[in-house]
């Protein structure tokens, strides 16, 4: 909690090296009468340590020997020294080490048993009592485990950025994976819908064509009427999948099936459409590609089987729904010229996205199967 709070008032490299200082040159004006060898040692001690702010600062690889160098001469002084001076010039730079996430955890220990035994051997050796050995041993200890607090916290909040980094990253390529789904989906709704209304539209053409070659002027302008009526329908289907896209209102599975054979019974031919078991609420994505494979279905049917008729129905089961549209092939089919599309491999890859499959094949009778879970 403290940690945090100093981070939020000021950074904790500032805190910590303003407070080391002020305590330094406190100690040092506050020292008791030495000889010129402590005094040096005191001063190498405080040269060092405002050399390592100052390498710390520009990120120098020399900054943490110039800091070792500051605690290893003022533990040489603990013992001889008339006062803690050396001690606490130790003790706090020792703690500094500590609190730095770049020396390896090997290196401060050896400084801290460095440390405590130069404090050990000086305290006997200069015999000190024994509250003075205990008070002097447990501040090397205090110190280094308050620096290594310090030291795992700052660890902590590096891994915490580098978590939320990767968790950024991930959620951006995540969101840039969404967004090609969502490409690919837009491309396979309008794919199905300009499939159906086009095939439609290229069948009544066709059969103009083939009137106007026998010389029947009134049927050939019914089908050209019927083609500018699946133009309109047309851009109205484009109109219904810009709003399904947009997940605004649409009709339910068994309405879309039926507008879908109606339609197809009023411009190509007979259609029995039926519904099998309890009609239940199904996932969009689901629903839609149930749709769309009844509409690729009739299309094909009005182009390759016109005039036969269609039987279309969708079976609720306990686990699955089930679509099926079969057709009649007739012998004297015409066989339309031109490339075949992929509306087929459309239908089966967004049926295998939903988790549902597609059968279709036949030879006098054309069976299209598709199945979705419910």
């Amino acid at each position: 909690m403290t940690d945090h709070l100093i981070d939020r008032l000021a950074p904790g490299w500032l805190v910590v090296q303003l407070l080391g200082t002020a305590i330094l040159v406190t100690v040092v004006i506050t020292a008791a009468p030495a000889n010129a060898l402590l005094w040096t040692v005191y001063g190498i001690g405080i040269g060092c340590w405002l050399a390592f702010i100052g390498l710390d600062q520009v990120g120098s690889r020399w900054a943490v020997p110039v800091l070792v160098v500051s605690i290893v001469v003022p533990a040489l002084a603990v013992g001889p020294a008339p006062d803690a001076t050396a001690l606490v010039i130790c003790c706090v730079l020792l703690g500094r080490l500590a609190s730095l996430p770049e020396p390896s955890g090997r290196l401060i220990l050896w400084l801290f048993v460095y440390c405590e035994a130069c404090t050990l051997i000086g305290c006997l050796l200069w015999r000190r009592s024994t509250l003075e050995v205990f008070g002097s041993v447990g501040m090397v200890l205090l110190l280094t485990v308050l620096g290594l607090n310090r030291r795992q916290y700052q660890l902590r909040a590096r891994q915490a950025e580098e978590l939320l980094a990767q968790t950024r990253l991930a959620q951006q390529e995540q969101s840039r994976a969404a967004a090609l789904d969502e490409r690919a989906r837009i491309a396979r709704e309008m794919h199905d819908v300009l499939a159906h209304s086009l095939g439609a539209l290229t069948v009544q053409l066709d059969v103009a064509e083939a009137l106007l070659d026998k010389g029947d002027a009134a049927q050939a302008s019914e089908r050209v009427r019927r083609a500018n009526r699946l133009a309109r329908e047309g851009l109205t289907e484009a109109r219904d999948a810009v709003a399904a896209l947009r997940r605004d209102g649409v009709p339910s599975l068994s309405e879309a099936l039926a507008q879908l054979a109606e339609a197809h019974r009023r411009d190509h031919g007979p259609v029995d459409f039926h519904v099998e078991g309890a009609p239940r609420q199904l996932p969009s994505a689901a629903a839609v590609s149930l749709v769309r494979a009844a509409r690729e279905a009739l299309t094909n049917a009005a182009r390759h089987a016109p005039g036969a008729p269609v039987t279309m129905a969708l079976a609720f089961d306990a686990d699955h729904v089930t679509l099926t549209v079969a057709n009649a092939v007739p012998e004297d089919a015409p066989v339309l010229e031109g490339p075949r599309g992929y509306g087929l491999t459309g239908m089966r890859e967004r049926l295998v996205l939903v988790g549902g499959t597609l059968d279709a094949g036949g030879v006098d009778r054309w069976l299209v199967t598709a199945t979705v879970p419910a």
